[in-house]
């Protein structure tokens, strides 16, 4: 039986973007969009700041294969990337981040407005430089400080709607930012042992993971609180407020069953159960947005 070769450069190219991760951005960033304004936003600029923003969150993601693969072919989880594999080399990776790269300003300057160019670019440089050349290994608070360039999603969506950076907009921003720790820090106890082999300095690494489940537990406690300012500021109403106070609730139970339980599966659950969290999160303001139920 014979590969096709065509599929499976495809493929490859693909797996560059982190499609799984992208996905989501790609999600919070239309959410962001559709709650700018009462209606619906005008379609060209929801197609084109889709777009825009999605291409650049993909060529971050590439720039971080091409970084991290020496540790990524050391790293069980990661090893198989198309880099470690021999299927690219580094050259096709940095041609291709740079074409999607180029794109996306492209899109977003002639298309859409500066100011989210702008605040796109500087995202895609946050993660794929800022936080994986340099934060990633010098200290265990990486996720927390990187953290900003995988919260802007929703804010870069706003922004490509109305051109501003609205007071509702950075409390979508401060959602992401305070639910990553928690969530990549559920990953990372799990994977402490691969983390710890290539010497990057997660913080279950460098304070062990009975720190890093207590971290895990006062974020997830700090997420609850920060998840009801959408409604107490009236951005939302109680459809929104309902389901964050039951998926909130079940993130502090996962945090407190991490601390109660060693099991990596633990953490894995966890781990999964905070990718729901989000997407449930912002799929309930989007509904809210669009059905407000309040006590008035």
């Amino acid at each position: 039986m014979t590969i096709n070769q065509s599929t499976l450069s495809w493929k490859n190219y693909l797996e560059l973007c982190k499609p799984k991760v992208v996905a989501l951005i790609i999600f919070t960033a239309i959410v962001g969009m559709l709650l700018s304004v009462p209606g619906m936003p005008p379609v060209d600029l929801l197609i084109y700041g889709t777009l825009g923003i999605g291409l650049a969150s993909s060529s971050a993601a590439a720039i971080n294969h091409y970084i991290d693969q020496k540790a990524d072919a050391e790293m069980a989880r990661t090893q198989n990337r198309p880099l470690p594999t021999g299927e690219l080399n580094s050259a096709n990776v940095l041609v291709f981040a740079a074409i999607i790269g180029l794109s996306a300003m492209l899109i977003l300057v002639f298309f859409v407005n500066t100011l989210t160019a702008v605040l796109t670019f500087l995202s895609l440089m946050g993660y794929a430089i800022i936080y994986t050349i340099y934060l990633k290994h010098m200290t265990p608070q990486n996720i927390v400080i990187g953290g900003a360039a995988g919260a802007a999603p929703p804010l870069l969506g706003w922004c490509a709607i109305t051109g501003e950076v609205h007071p509702h907009a950075l409390l979508l921003f401060l959602i992401i930012f305070v639910w990553t720790p928690p969530h990549f820090w559920a990953l990372a106890v799990a994977k402490k042992e691969e983390y710890a082999k290539v010497k990057i300095p997660m913080l279950p690494v460098t304070h062990g993971a009975k720190f890093t489940r207590l971290q895990i537990l006062l974020y997830t406690i700090l997420l609850f609180i920060v998840t009801l300012l959408p409604y107490l500021t009236g951005m939302s109403g109680l459809i929104y407020l309902i389901t964050a106070l039951i998926l909130g609730f079940g993130f502090i139970y996962y945090a407190i069953k991490m601390m109660r339980n060693t099991d990596n599966k633990i953490a894995m659950s966890t781990f999964f159960y905070s990718i729901n969290y989000l997407m449930i999160m912002f799929a309930a303001l989007l509904i809210d947005h669009y059905f407000k139920f309040t006590l008035s």
